[in-house]
């Protein structure tokens, strides 16, 4: 097995399916120790579904882009091998991952629900958080992407967020990102609308803003409504149990 994940890890020679592959089996075997194996599959297939989201959002815009890669408890990515050329491509980028994930948490959701499956409605509350989470207004998250097309200064208001959900739920993952995000908000600081990277790559129309503002909003309530919805089914269920 060790043998296998070796050569399915090589992907510099094996190419972008075998890295792909071969990420998602470790992250498979490493989350099934931890969570169960059906958890994990459906998790993986989540994550898998919200970076096509990005891939094929970038494809569409004409972007040169590497297939997704994995990494147990970090997440998963795509690589751009061509940056967005302005903001509103970046956006679209963006929008494109938590969208489609979305899309896939709602599909656990409702098989969950037909056929009374509390471990496909665990993987579904997974995606929702996930994806919420995601639209944190801070670069790197995909919400600090999306919200940049209005004015990076937003990127502000991600800072007290990510500062809660650390003391609430403590992290070195938070850390991580907290390290990540640190040269984006001296960015926002620093932001001027004077300046030549506002007259160029964020010169986007009020009516783009608004539209992506829109959607932005009325994903993050979606996505909040159903985290909450489905924590409470889950609470439920394990109530019931612990009572019978």
């Amino acid at each position: 097995m060790t043998k296998l994940l070796l050569l399915l890890l090589s992907g510099a020679k094996l190419g972008k399916v075998a890295l792909t592959g071969g990420s998602m089996l470790l992250s498979l075997i490493v989350y099934a120790f931890v969570f169960g194996w059906r958890y994990a599959a459906g998790f993986i297939a989540l994550l898998f579904v919200h970076e096509m989201g990005h891939y094929i959002a970038a494809r569409k815009r004409g972007l040169d882009v590497g297939a997704p890669t994995f990494i147990p408890f970090v997440g998963a990515w795509i690589e751009l091998k061509q940056l967005p050329h302005d903001a509103e491509t970046e956006a679209f980028v963006g929008l494109g991952g938590p969208l489609l994930g979305s899309v896939g948490a709602l599909v656990c959701y409702f098989i969950a629900r037909s056929y009374d499956a509390t471990w496909l409605l665990a993987v579904a509350y997974a995606g929702f958080f996930l994806n919420l989470f995601n639209l944190i207004p801070l670069s790197p998250f995909d919400g600090g992407r999306i919200t940049a097309v209005l004015s990076p200064r937003i990127w502000l208001l991600g800072v007290p967020i990510l500062i809660a959900l650390f003391v609430w739920r403590p992290s070195p993952m938070l850390v991580l990102v907290a390290l990540l995000a640190a040269p984006q908000v001296w960015q926002a600081i620093r932001y001027r609308k004077d300046s030549p990277e506002a007259k160029t790559y964020y010169a986007v129309s009020p009516r783009i803003k608004w539209e992506y503002g829109f959607y932005y909003i009325l994903l993050a309530a979606f996505l909040a409504v159903m985290t909450h919805d489905v924590h409470e089914m889950l609470q439920a269920t394990v109530s019931v149990r612990g009572t019978s």
